[in-house]
């Protein structure tokens, strides 16, 4: 008798755990992101009580992995031409894509750094600034922000043996919060954000200085989990997540 409840027991335990396995969607997501996510996921969790697994790098690296069979649900991305390139090609399901948000950059420094950010890009040809971080321009899309808003003050080539890249944005600010820069140009999302709130002092760069950072997902169509994924997607349109985006420095219409 107690053998059998056992195996019942083990039975119902694999069978809610297959159910909850199910119910997980995983998506790729943009590294500015990282915390607006981490907030939107957790929601969607508590009314739906789905999970959402998010893996977050730069969009070029998901936008060649998703051509190579990496198995996402979703793809949320810091340049919408990505986004859209899968749509042509036939990798995102038809009538998915979506603009969420349009990103911002800002020059970043520590509380104690003597840089006068007010000068904007200028202040990093003050000698003290000896590193600057950015995200790699060959596929990060804030990396290609801040190299345009350089190249339009005419200070890019000045600059160019400074800067340290990093492989997406969050690893960039990671680099201007540890110190392996003296200052950081980065996503606004990530300056206003737990991590780096209080740490540091930022200016935001005038948006016209560079391309706009429109960002935008689609539904993957080699997702084997689309009623669940449809069910985010949805979820992350409603006027609460835009609002929270919003808090979080990213443009939203």
């Amino acid at each position: 008798m107690i053998l059998r409840r056992l195996l019942v027991s083990v039975v119902l335990g694999v069978g809610v755990v297959v159910q909850a396995a199910a119910q997980e969607i995983t998506v790729a997501a943009a590294s500015d992101l990282q915390f607006a996510m981490q907030d939107i996921a957790a929601r969607f969790e508590n009314e739906s009580g789905r999970h959402v697994k998010v893996v977050y790098g730069s969009s070029g690296n998901f936008f060649q992995q998703i051509q190579n069979g990496a198995p996402f649900d979703l793809f949320f991305s810091a340049n919408l031409d990505y986004a859209k390139k899968l749509e042509a090609a036939g990798f995102a399901e038809p009538g998915t894509l979506y603009q969420y948000a349009t990103g911002k950059i800002v020059i970043w420094a520590p509380v104690d750094s003597k840089v006068n950010l007010k000068k904007g890009l200028q202040a990093l040809l003050d000698p003290a600034v000896r590193k600057i971080a950015i995200a790699n321009p060959e596929h990060a899309p804030y990396g290609q922000a801040a190299v345009a808003a350089m190249k339009k003050e005419n200070i890019y080539d000045r600059l160019a043996d400074k800067l340290v890249l990093g492989e997406n944005i969050s690893q960039t600010a990671s680099f201007a919060l540890s110190g392996s820069a003296d200052v950081g140009i980065v996503a606004l999302s990530l300056a206003v954000s737990p991590n780096m709130k209080g740490k540091g002092r930022y200016v935001e760069l005038p948006t016209e200085d560079y391309p706009a950072i429109e960002q935008g997902c689609v539904l993957l169509k080699a997702s084997l989990k689309k009623e669940p994924a449809r069910a985010f997607l949805e979820f992350f349109k409603t006027p609460a997540v835009t609002e929270l985006l919003r808090a979080y420095g990213f443009g939203v219409k």
